[in-house]
């Protein structure tokens, strides 16, 4: 059987996040507490039931997929959090507005070290864009404090980037500000989709190819198509039908031709695109042979396209749109 792309690996070394503009707010040292315009208690609908966070949160540790940037910009400074794209040190890409002023303790992705999570005497565990594995959270909640998983109806790794936003605003007493945040990327894609009429409709596929040399197309499951769909774009019809029960599906060697669109995105599960800038299978797809292959060649745009933040996207949106709608006029 051939191996499907090892999406989650692969993006620990491919993720971006976008920066955005105007000057963030100081987010407060750990284990301070900060200003929220929230009320407490409030109750978050999750996919393990409700849970209730009693006061306002002191000691955050983010363990989700853009859980701890998530936090930062809105103003929470978390102690603990996950490195998901292992960009290294402090884990926050050059994309993220807001810095830490003490650098949280970098903790496990996959797999969590409870001990060392415990260790850091948190009063809230949010873990909004992860697997959903249900031994994750029971082992989670072992802690005996809030654990805010995935919401109620997400899968795993699908929680949308509004749901997470919002989620995470609501446990923090940020809600004001997640709801602020959210109008400011919405309002930054109605932009661009005026700016760029010809991506309305545009067909176009988001790919990525592995270490081991296969590709992979992802369906609307993903951010990345997510992300693609907010500029008015439309996931191609060959992708669409495929069966997955992930948000990906392999392309073999022998049918590239299924990457072919108005627009074929494509991303390096690694740090070095020049294996597919060099691959003549990959220049053979009739959109990229026409010039209409957009390569995320760009670590930090290839990971902030694949974040799925608003920092992310913001970061993502001022570097990729002008590519994509170049590639969309040549459909035309």
């Amino acid at each position: 059987m051939r191996r499907t792309l090892p999406l989650f690996a692969g993006l620990l070394t491919v993720v971006m996040v976008l920066a955005g503009c105007g000057s963030p707010a100081p987010a407060p040292a750990p284990g301070t507490a900060p200003s929220g315009d929230g009320a407490f208690p409030v109750t978050i609908p999750t996919a393990f039931g409700d849970v209730t966070v009693p006061e306002q949160p002191r000691r955050v540790v983010a363990l989700g997929w853009s859980d701890a940037e998530t936090a930062l910009a809105l103003g929470v400074e978390p102690v603990g959090a996950a490195d998901w794209l292992a960009v290294d040190g402090d884990g926050l890409g050059p994309w993220v507005q807001a810095r830490y002023t003490t650098p949280p303790q970098i903790l496990g992705t996959l797999e969590v070290d409870l001990e060392a999570v415990a260790a850091l005497d948190p009063d809230l565990v949010l873990d909004t864009r992860a697997s959903g594995a249900r031994d994750r959270h029971d082992r989670l909640t072992q802690l005996g404090v809030p654990v805010v998983g995935i919401p109620a109806g997400a899968e795993n790794y699908k929680t949308t980037w509004r749901d997470q936003l919002r989620t995470v605003g609501a446990a923090l007493g940020k809600p004001q500000e997640a709801a602020r945040a959210q109008a400011d990327l919405e309002q930054r894609f109605a932009d661009a989709r005026a700016q760029h009429p010809q991506l309305q409709g545009a067909t176009v596929v988001s790919g990525a190819r592995n270490t081991l040399g296969e590709y992979a197309a992802y369906t609307g499951d993903s951010g990345r198509l997510a992300f693609l769909q907010e500029l008015g774009m439309v996931n191609a019809p060959q992708i669409a039908s495929q069966r997955t029960d992930g948000f990906s599906v392999p392309i073999s060697r022998e049918r590239m031709n299924l990457l072919d669109a108005d627009v074929t995105v494509m991303q390096a599960i690694s740090k070095d695109t020049s294996a597919i800038a060099d691959d003549p299978l990959w220049k053979a797809v009739p959109s990229v042979a026409a010039g209409r292959g957009v390569l995320l060649s760009d670590r930090d745009v290839s990971q902030a396209f694949s974040s799925a933040s608003v920092d992310g996207w913001r970061y993502a949106l001022d570097r990729t749109v002008t590519p994509l709608a170049d590639a969309a006029a040549k459909a035309r």
